[in-house]
This record gives C-alpha cells, structure tokens and sequence, in this order.
C-alpha cells in the first residue's frame, strides 16, 4: 500500500500529512528547526513519497534527507500540474497557492472555483472551469493586522484574537478585536461578491485555521476545508510520478 508524505511548510507553521489510498490518515506539525521531527516521522511511518509545499527558507539538510529516505518532488513552477497558470510570471506564484487550487479544481472540476487561504496573508484563488488559475488577490493575515496595530501606532497593544468578540467595541481591546475581525469577514464577503458578479456558477472555498474567528459575521456560503492545501498536494504528487 503505497503512501506519501505531504509537506505544508508556511510563515508560522511546518505542517504535514501522511497519505494512505488516497485518504488522510495522519497529521501533525514539526517545530521550528524541523529536522530532527522530519526524520522521525520518516522513520515511524515511512513513506514511499514525499512532496513540499515551502513558502520559507526551511532548515538546511531537510530536502537532502526525503531525497535519500523516499521519492521526493518539491512543488514549484517547474511541476507538471493538471491546471494551467495563464499568468505572466507563474514562477512568482506561491507552491501553496498552486496547491489549492489543484485541490479546487480536483474535487469540484465543472465549476468555477474562488479558494480563500487564510495564513500569515489572505490569499484569493480564482481557478475558473476550464482549471487555468487565473490568479487573485493578496491582502494581510489575521495576526499581521494585529500585530501591525502594535507596530506602527505608539499605544496600541498587541491583542489576541476571540471568537467571541462584540461588534460595538467597548474598550481598547474589544475595538481592535471587532476592527481587526469584523473587518475581515466583511473584506472576504466583499471579494465573494465582486467574483460573482463577473464569474457565474462561482463555488467558493475556504481554508486555514483563523476561520472560527469571523465565522458568525460571514453572509456568504463558504465550504471550509482545512485539509485542502493537503489534498491538492496529494494529487500533484500522483500526477509527477506517475507522468
């Protein structure tokens, strides 16, 4: 039974999982160095591919290791893809964009499909039914609006985010928290809205974790799938090795 090992190596976080026929049996996270947990779980469950979707500079000696221990592809421009990216410079696209949308286009083919990244950056993916990536949009993560409240203001602290924040902010903290998240759900339901009054039969899809967040606020009907940068890596490994 073959298996294959999907990296997700993004701005805050070394993500994998372990693939078996076809369906996720596995998950976890490394920390930051990386190294030792790689070869660990290399060990523990042996996979028989590897596939890497880096958007950082990863630890030395990481590529060098999946090369010796299994059948290695690391996912960039020069990737066979069963999509196309009619865009100017596709080596400026990121391989997790390039995941997503794979995964969008694999599992909903006849529609024009709208992938909304949440990570460090919100990214938008519009991949229409013909599977060219047509590209998007980027704007800033949830933590980066935080964090950049702190940064370039003098008083402003750094605030977490909540669920369950209020939308009439009643102190320094609540205000930002509604600033920062309400403020998002709308950009998400504004983008939605701009595509689908260009693009029809538009199926828009969701991925990240920061979701729960602005989840309530969001009028727009969104299919969520965190696993979904995974499932698109999943199936550009079976389409190089098998090409």
């Amino acid at each position: 039974m073959s298996t294959t090992l999907c990296l997700d190596f993004g701005n805050t976080r070394l993500k994998w999982a372990l693939f078996s026929s076809g369906e996720i049996r596995h998950t976890g996270q490394f920390r930051e160095d990386g190294l030792e947990d790689l070869r660990q779980c290399l060990e523990t469950f042996k996979p028989d591919k590897t596939i890497l979707s880096s958007v950082v500079n990863h630890p030395a000696g990481m590529e060098e290791l999946l090369k010796s221990k299994t059948a290695f592809h690391r996912l960039d421009f020069h990737s066979r893809l069963p999509i196309t990216t009619p865009v100017g410079k596709p080596e400026t696209i990121g391989a997790d964009r390039l995941a997503l949308v794979v995964a969008a286009a694999h599992e909903f083919p006849q529609k024009n499909n709208l992938v909304i990244g949440l990570g460090s950056a919100v990214t938008y993916n519009y991949i229409n039914r013909f599977h060219q990536f047509m590209g998007g949009s980027i704007s800033p993560g949830m933590e980066m609006r935080f964090k950049s409240l702190e940064i370039f203001t003098a008083k402003l602290p750094l605030v977490k985010p909540h669920w369950n924040f209020p939308l009439l902010g009643y102190d320094t903290k609540t205000n930002i928290q509604s600033g920062v998240l309400f403020g998002m759900s709308k950009e998400i339901d504004g983008v939605i809205e701009a595509y689908e009054e260009r693009y029809e039969n538009l199926h828009v899809l969701m991925s990240g974790g920061d979701a729960q967040y602005f989840r309530p606020f969001l009028k727009k009907k969104i299919r969520e799938d965190p696993d979904l940068i995974f499932k698109g890596l999943y199936v550009i490994s079976e389409y190089n090795f098998s090409n």
